[in-house]
């Protein structure tokens, strides 16, 4: 088992995240053998808070031709970390940033008049063209080219002494939502895009629209090539698109363990806001870890935790470095292994259930939580 860098220090605090590589590399697998074409694997955001080093080399090893980020910066780590497959920056970033990215060997999104111009111009003067990956926005309406705009977009590059179009890709709205014509209405205006940029001759190497959702929903958005993101990690795309249901396992597990432990009589209320009382004589254990690491406070009275294999309801306000965990008549030992998300014995407590338990989803609660999280990677 090795161990992630982290501001804070590890060893010195029981709470920490134990990530499985061995599933990430599953993961990848099983997206490859559904869609049968190229992973691109999403690695922003630090992994989704699994770890951006450790998970790309493991997708990497799953089969992942492609990795993804979201900022330069990102791409920078994992160049220093020594990965050389390609990497798309999905966004494009300021043009100051242009320089770092094309030095590291990450390839730009682009969709803006100015941006592409500055690449046209660093292609050229370096004797090189600038393979980049054009960004439509069929529908998504936050980053893009847009439809009405693609004409004259598509025609800058044509003529362009310094640009190689390797790519055209979009990104779909709804794909979570499989019951709506979003996303085939989105696949259609793409399809268009791709006919005016034939006619003006450019035909990429890759086209690619699907994220997760897309990937395990949508055979049409497959394409050439597919960017999981969520699924990656083996969670759900949404609550009712269960990542369970396409063959792909989490690989985070949030662990922590019984710091303090008291009997308390029935009626005696616990943490901020007395928002919890005891129901009856019993015991509550006190676990060290809070909403600074990532535990949403909108999951107080609303969660459970595993406990000697057993599920525990979490009572009591959440609050910044400690949660409280209701043990009826059974007493808990300082030391005992308390399980928040994942695995214990025959129990799992999935991040769906947070998320659905505090109204977001699942990406939010894998990406908050927090730095102060040692991450341990295993497999």
């Amino acid at each position: 088992m090795t161990r992630m860098a982290t501001p804070a220090r590890t060893g010195l605090r029981p709470t920490r995240l134990e990530i499985d590589l061995g599933a990430i590399r599953h993961n990848v697998r099983q997206l490859a053998a559904t869609t049968g074409v190229e992973i691109c694997a999403v690695v922003k955001a630090d992994g989704y808070g699994h770890g951006s080093v450790e998970v790309a080399r493991a997708a990497v090893e799953g089969g992942a031709s492609w990795l993804a980020v979201a900022l330069v910066e990102e791409g920078l780590v994992l160049r220093d970390a020594g990965i050389d497959v390609p990497i798309l920056v999905l966004s494009e970033p300021p043009v100051a940033a242009i320089p770092q990215m094309l030095a590291a060997e990450l390839t730009p999104t682009a969709y803006r008049e100015p941006f592409l111009a500055v690449l046209d111009a660093a292609g050229h003067g370096r004797g090189r063209a600038v393979a980049i990956h054009l960004k439509v926005d069929s529908g998504m309406g936050r980053v893009g080219v847009p439809i009405d705009e693609w004409p004259a977009r598509v025609k800058q590059v044509a003529v362009s002494r310094g640009l190689e179009v390797q790519g055209i890709f979009t990104h779909l709205a709804r794909a979570d939502e499989p019951g709506v014509q979003t996303t085939e209405q989105q696949l259609a205006s793409f399809d268009r895009a791709l006919s005016v940029a034939s006619k003006l001759g450019i035909d990429p190497e890759l086209v690619h629209t699907a994220n997760s959702a897309g990937s395990l929903l949508f055979p049409a958005a497959r394409r050439d090539m597919v960017r999981p993101g969520i699924g990656l990690y083996g969670l759900s795309p949404a609550l009712d698109v269960p990542a369970a249901d396409h063959g792909l396992v989490p690989a985070l597990r949030l662990v922590s363990e019984v710091a303090f432990a008291k009997r308390v009589a029935a009626g005696t209320p616990v943490s901020y806001g007395h928002r919890w009382r005891a129901p009856e004589d019993g015991w509550v254990a006190t676990v060290p870890i809070g909403y600074a690491d990532g535990v949403p406070r909108a999951l107080t009275n609303r969660a459970q935790v595993l406990l000697k294999g057993r599920r525990r309801p979490m009572v009591g306000t959440v609050t910044m470095d400690q949660v409280m965990v209701w043990c009826d008549d059974a007493e808990p030992v300082v030391g005992e292994e308390v399980v928040l998300l994942g695995e214990q014995g025959e129990e799992c407590v999935l991040v769906e259930e947070w998320a659905a338990a505090a109204d977001t989803i699942t990406y939010e609660i894998a990406t908050q939580l927090t730095a102060r999280l040692p991450r341990y990677h295993r497999g």
